[in-house]
């Protein structure tokens, strides 16, 4: 299929249209382009103009269509109906308004890579110029690979915190937000966050963290931020609750996993008097006094809970609360209510033995083999006994008795809230922070971003606040979709499919003309929550 190649001449800035086409030079024995001149670029318009024929020939193809019914002469053709949801959707949730007011010059483009993303599924940037020759969108031109790297390097921290701000304005509902860090992982030596650290996907390569805010309501991410590789999850909550009063966010409610708990990011949470969801460790004292003081009776009727097949209640407890003041050189100590919610899961206990168990096999294998690890000795000392003789060599015995204290907790989970009292609604709130891992899933698999395929800081940079732009967009979809039960019949893709085989037609001076559409689309149009096109 002939590609379509745009080149500018530096002299008269006059932009031409090709036609190019790939063969094999079988003198030479490497691929070679044939290209022939078919228009150039009306710079008012950005259309193309066909170039004049020196011989009657038949009228020329419209460019970048692909096969179809026969388009009338001088106008042009595009897919549009994918790119008209995403249109509509911008101006919804002010996204295309929040642009323009951050990026006056780029926000056309920014949109345009954006929606292809979406829709090109895990294609690199460089078929970009293929996918805009075809479809209607912001920007209307081409962006070539080095045009694209030189706008990711354009986007500042200043803009994109305008842009977060703005946006915050806009959706900061009474919802709680989920709030969790995921992995990019990269081959770069140059990325100064690049580091080695804890991989959740268990990828051997150095990485970038990425954290990532998602309103739980809404479906949808307001804040992102890039780490270092290296930072472990508990050392973020501090900067994230900087950039939060940086936003202008306040009365802000957040849910988080254990790996953010510590005495610290709790009191800084009470000191922000913001209200949050935390999971907590089994093995902290204050949550082992309240679950024995309980144990005997937690798996009593009146704790079942037939909606998620567990037991479940609450203890009020006392949260020792301490904030150091530098400025005054003293230190506030004071008593704070807390909520610490007590789950046990049956079927959680049986995995959580089955899990205890293959780590026991797996320490006493290594004892006896004498290739014991480091990060193990602790696990070494608490479960297991040796002894060397010169007769029997080395003999492991397990500690039942600290086997047995472990056995306690198999099934039990907690959580803890300033907020939420009733045990069930805390959990339910806690449950739904899997949209942030779906999301992560989103920004990894549909959006290329599974490795951070760039060389430098700035395009990184770029790169993913133009992947977090498309990331709003999929998730309003899918939101819309979770609403309206539409995954029963739809993937996604079949979704986006489903828009993007839509066309209309443009001709200069002339109102844009929509080409036929199906009920189905009409009605999945509403189901989106957009006005469906106007065929007339």
């Amino acid at each position: 299929m002939p590609a379509i190649v745009r080149q500018t001449n530096k002299n008269t800035g006059i932009t031409y249209v090709y036609e190019s086409v790939s063969y094999w030079d079988k003198a030479k024995k490497q691929s070679r382009a044939k290209r022939v001149c078919i228009g150039k670029v009306d710079p008012a318009t950005g259309e193309i103009v066909p170039t004049r024929k020196r011989k009657a020939k038949a009228e020329p193809e419209v460019i970048g269509v692909r096969p179809g019914p026969a388009p009338v002469t001088g106008t042009a053709r595009f897919f549009c109906g994918a790119t008209y949801l995403f249109d509509s959707i911008g101006q919804k949730l002010g996204i295309t308004a929040d642009l323009k007011q951050c990026f006056p010059e780029t926000h056309r483009q920014i949109m345009s890579i954006a929606y292809y993303l979406i829709l090109e599924d895990n294609n690199p940037l460089s078929r970009f110029p293929r996918w805009a020759a075809l479809h209607k969108h912001p920007y209307g031109r081409d962006i070539p690979s080095q045009r694209s790297s030189e706008l990711f390097a354009s986007i500042t921290e200043e803009a994109r915190t305008r842009f977060f701000e703005r946006q915050g304005t806009r959706r900061l509902e009474q919802e709680y937000w989920a709030y969790d860090i995921t992995s990019i992982s990269s081959y770069s030596n140059c990325l100064a966050q690049v580091r080695y650290g804890f991989n959740k996907e268990h990828d051997p390569l150095a990485q970038i963290n990425l954290a990532l805010l998602y309103g739980q309501r809404s479906g949808l991410p307001f804040y992102y931020r890039k780490l270092a590789g290296n930072i472990p999850d508990v050392r973020t909550v501090r900067n994230l609750l900087a950039d939060l009063d940086h936003l202008g966010c306040q009365k802000i409610k957040l849910v988080m996993n254990r790996g953010f708990y510590s005495e610290e990011n709790v009191n800084g949470l009470l000191r922000e008097h913001l209200r949050f969801i935390m999971a907590t460790r089994m093995q902290l004292n204050y949550v082992q006094n309240e679950l024995d003081k309980v144990r005997d009776s937690m798996r009593n009727w009146d704790n079942y809970s037939p909606k998620y097949d567990l037991y479940a209640r609450t203890s009020t407890i006392v949260w020792k609360y301490r904030q150091d003041r530098p400025y005054k050189g003293d230190q506030i100590e004071e008593d704070r209510r807390m909520y610490l919610h007590l789950y046990y899961n049956s079927e959680r206990a049986v995995e959580d033995e089955k899990r205890h168990n293959l780590l026991l096999i797996m320490l006493q294998n290594e004892l006896e083999s004498g290739e014991t690890k480091p990060a193990h000795e602790a696990d070494y000392a608490k479960y297991f006994e040796v002894t060397k003789t010169p007769v029997r060599g080395v003999r492991v015995t397990a500690r039942q008795q600290a086997i047995d204290e472990a056995k306690k907790n198999y099934g039990y989970f907690t959580l803890i809230s300033n907020d939420i009292k009733d045990p069930i609604r805390a959990l339910e709130i806690y449950r739904n922070k899997d949209l942030v891992e779906k999301a992560f899933g989103n920004l990894k698999e549909r959006l290329n971003l599974r490795r951070a395929l760039v060389s430098s800081e700035q395009s990184l940079d770029g790169k993913l606040f133009v992947e977090f732009i498309a990331l709003i967009f999929l998730s309003y979809i899918k939101k819309k979709m979770q609403d309206n039960d539409l995954f029963k019949k739809h993937t996604m893709q079949s979704l986006l499919d489903e828009f993007d085989m839509i066309e209309c037609f443009e001709q200069k001076g002339k109102e844009r003309r929509w080409g036929e559409m199906t009920n189905k689309q009409i009605e999945l149009f509403t189901l989106m929550g957009v006005e469906p096109p106007s065929l007339h």
